[in-house]
Formats: C-alpha cells, sequence, structure tokens
C-alpha cells in the first residue's frame, strides 16, 4: 500500500499559537523540526496537540540556541493524532522560529 506523505511548514513563528497542521483522518506524525532563525537571542519552544478538548504539550519553553534547532521526535517515535487534531507551535521571541512538520496522511486507510 502506498503511503502518502506529507510535509507543512510555518515560518517567522512568534509569540501568538501557530497552528501547523490540523489532522483529516488517522495520521502520523513522524517528525518535526524546530529552527531558531533569530540572529541575537535563544528562544524557548512549544509545541501542543489540540485533541478537541485539551491542549497536549509535547514540548513546552524548550531552549533553542541562535542558529540551532530542536527535533521534537527523536529515535524513531511518532505521534498519531485523529481527525480535528490541530498541531500549533510558538515561542517567546517574536517571528524566531522556523517549523518543519512531517507527517504520513490516512495511515490507516
Amino acid at each position: 500500500m502506498a503511503q502518502n506523505f506529507r510535509r507543512y511548514t510555518a515560518n517567522a513563528v512568534g509569540t501568538a499559537a501557530t497552528t501547523v497542521f490540523t489532522a483529516n483522518t488517522f495520521d502520523t506524525v513522524i517528525g518535526i523540526a524546530l529552527a531558531n532563525v533569530n540572529a541575537t537571542t535563544s528562544i524557548n519552544a512549544t509545541v501542543t496537540i489540540f485533541d478537541g478538548t485539551n491542549d497536549i504539550d509535547l514540548v513546552k519553553n524548550a531552549p533553542i540556541p541562535v542558529g540551532s534547532q530542536l527535533q521534537v521526535i527523536d529515535g524513531g517515535a511518532k505521534y498519531v493524532v485523529q481527525s480535528g487534531d490541530v498541531l500549533k507551535v510558538n515561542c517567546d521571541v517574536a517571528s524566531a522560529m522556523d517549523v518543519w512538520v512531517s507527517a504520513v496522511d490516512d495511515i490507516s486507510t
């Protein structure tokens, strides 16, 4: 069975929670990379999945030094999300973070 690999991006993310993607079926998030694009200061990043009722923090206020990135999913871990789940990101400095999310769409079809 063919897999539907997808990528979702957001650039210049800041202090407001930014939706990177909303699951439309049972999907699997296989990678989340957060890059500090601020030239002068480290940032603290948060990644949250809203499950329709609650915000579930995958990482909260994780420090990312200048010129560095954080891989939120490591060592083969995956996050299974279902239709309507929303992946959101933010950091503590305006327009300071770029985000790349890799996912498999329609994993259970």
